[in-house]
């Protein structure tokens, strides 16, 4: 199986023990992800544009009046040890411990007035938009990687949707799941040759002969051309190479830090030709220690966000890659006793870079001690809204069938983020 760790998390205050990870798969015995994929890119033809996302999950809940929306002016049971820094655009003020984003400011906004929380500890809604009760009954709401997959296929025979242990495809079905591992590591281990996957592939002709000598519509015959369109783009390597990072200029490695290989890792995942990466990053749910850890963690974050917006503006990547990064939900206005910040789920920030938006900008105000939206207060629906637009795909327009048939948009707040389009 091949792996691509993020950073280690600890346990939550659900009891529950993760470990972030993105996973890159190979063809499984009937499932036929990545050829289906390359089938629907070459039937539909929208393999030729490259829009992309790297979605960042700040795992566990981020303390949002810490990081993009402090209180100096607070009573000291709300504000907290740190203290704002000017940026390069005049008024705006980040955390002190985020001196490289600082200086690039002008490249990057944030939404401080993010409502519509499920105040759940898990990543479907900042995959989806939607809490994961929403649909249960016909599979739930489709992730924006299976969603992209759906409606834009692979580019370049690239899977479009590359995921950490998330991204649910819903009502979708399994096609569009994130690409993830099942059996041997297929991109690094060069013994899988073309004979050996060849002989694979005409075990699975022999074992589909049934169903392949009922079927008159050709569509097995099909799937047999390309599944072997599949077996050459893993023998290829090319997504293989893209997680190799000795393939990447060393100084570069060393500009995202040790702790933001996984960025690094998802701008290359990108540029192979990947529509959707989803990572997470960090462990955040701090209710105990919240400063001491911070104090740890923020500058980390510092140097690989920082380092993966300059990479992607030096490359040109800046028009077309959106980067967002957000959490399940904010911290809570008051310092508990064990100097910690609880659950917060009526207000929370995001982070967002490139797209072709209009950054340097802060959205949003909150009330004197970051507890409530008080001026301009966006849903997190907005935020998927203004996400598929730079996609290129129109919320207000765009509906999926669910498994009973019925059209289900996107999002319930159809308007992108006026002020970042």
């Amino acid at each position: 199986m091949l792996s691509i760790l993020g950073k280690k998390t600890t346990g939550f205050c659900d009891g529950v023990s993760r470990r972030g990870f993105l996973k890159l798969g190979a063809m499984t015995i009937g499932g036929f992800t990545l050829a289906d994929l390359i089938k629907a890119e070459a039937s539909a033809g929208t393999g030729s544009s490259h829009k992309a996302v790297i979605n960042i999950h700040l795992t566990g809940g981020p303390s949002h009046q810490d990081m993009f929306d402090l209180k100096p002016n607070a009573p000291v049971e709300f504000r907290g040890e740190f203290n704002p820094v000017a940026t390069n655009v005049p008024g705006m003020q980040i955390c002190e411990h985020f001196p490289m984003l600082a200086q690039m400011a002008d490249k990057f906004a944030v939404v401080r007035s993010l409502i519509g929380s499920a105040g759940q500890h898990s990543n479907f809604q900042t995959h989806s938009g939607y809490d994961s009760r929403d649909l249960a009954s016909v599979g739930g709401h489709p992730s924006l990687g299976s969603v992209v997959s759906r409606m834009q296929g692979s580019h370049h025979g690239a899977p479009p949707f590359i995921s950490y242990n998330g991204g649910e495809p819903g009502f979708l079905g399994p096609i569009h799941k994130p690409y993830k591992p099942s059996g041997g590591d297929l991109s690094m281990n060069r013994s899988l040759t073309e004979s050996r996957l060849g002989d694979r592939t005409n075990l699975l002709t022999s074992l589909d002969r049934i169903r392949r000598d009922a079927d008159a519509s050709g569509q097995m015959s099909a799937l047999d051309a390309h599944t072997r369109q599949a077996v050459e783009l893993i023998v290829s390597g090319r997504v293989g190479d893209a997680l190799d990072l000795n393939k990447e200029d060393a100084k570069l490695v060393e500009r995202y830090g040790k702790d933001g290989k996984n960025f690094l890792t998802a701008r290359r995942l990108i540029e192979a030709g990947v529509r959707v990466v989803s990572l997470n990053w960090g462990s955040w749910d701090s209710h105990q220690g919240n400063f001491t850890r911070l104090k740890t963690q923020l500058p980390k974050l510092d140097v690989a966000m920082s380092a993966l917006i300059q990479d992607l503006h030096d490359r040109g990547m800046d028009q077309d890659v959106t980067v967002v990064m957000w959490g399940e939900f904010g911290r809570t206005p008051r310092i508990n006793k064990t100097a910690g910040r609880d659950h917060w789920r009526k207000v929370m920030m995001a982070f967002l870079a490139g797209g072709g938006m209009q950054t340097g900008q802060m959205i949003g105000t909150t009330s004197d001690d970051a507890g409530e939206a008080k001026d301009r207060p966006i849903h997190v629906h907005e935020v998927f809204s203004t996400i598929y637009r730079n996609l290129g795909i129109d919320t207000a327009s765009t509906t999926l069938a669910d498994t009973n048939g019925r059209p289900q948009y996107l999002t319930d707040i159809r308007q992108p983020i006026s002020e970042l389009v």
